[in-house]
């Protein structure tokens, strides 16, 4: 339980010149992507409120993602993944701006046309039809199997990325889907 020394008052030096931003979340840190994947569907199925964000410079570490999660269940996180193996490398609080999270989305309204990026997988849709016109982006062996697999079907029609692809860029693929499926329901 070493991993969480700072809820038991360990906090890291006070700089009164960087004002706390979101001080009731912390980082947890894993070794690679399917511990992230892993440890996110545990957690969410657990019912507590995480999310995977991009890490600060300041403690990436292993993988390129991190989870961010609520302080205040921090005990239970770490209890609910040392059972199921895959304890984080290490959980660190946010303390300040220069521990934000780097956000993972970016989108772009192109006429009738969405695009969304999740980090490097970009995923483009039809407003009006809901059709998948392009997926591009990334540098993993499935995206080719998965861009054939999706587009020029329907939202509704495509299979959900996480249930074809393997990889890091399957996941973020599986992001940005859910974000376009959001954005035009919305």
């Amino acid at each position: 339980m070493a991993l969480f020394g700072f809820l038991k008052g360990n906090h890291p030096r006070d700089d009164s010149s960087v004002r706390d931003v979101r001080t009731d979340r912390g980082f947890l840190v894993f070794d690679s992507t399917t511990e992230v994947i892993q440890a996110e569907k545990l957690l969410k199925n657990d019912g507590l409120s995480v999310r995977v964000m991009g890490p600060p410079p300041e403690i990436r570490q292993g993988c390129d993602l991190v989870i961010e999660f609520p302080l205040i269940d921090g005990l239970r996180i770490l209890r609910t993944l040392e059972a199921a193996g895959i304890p984080p490398l290490k959980a660190v609080p946010v303390t300040g701006l220069l521990l934000e999270p780097v956000g993972i989305f970016q989108i772009k309204h192109y006429g009738r046309y969405l695009m969304v990026r999740a980090a490097n997988m970009k995923l483009t849709v039809d407003r009006q039809t809901g059709m998948i016109v392009n997926i591009s982006g990334g540098g993993c062996p499935d995206v080719p199997f998965l861009a054939a697999s999706m587009v020029g079907k329907s939202l509704v029609e495509a299979p959900a990325p996480r249930d074809i692809g393997h990889t890091l860029c399957g996941y973020a693929l599986q992001l940005a889907y859910e974000e376009v499926q959001r954005q035009c329901s919305a």
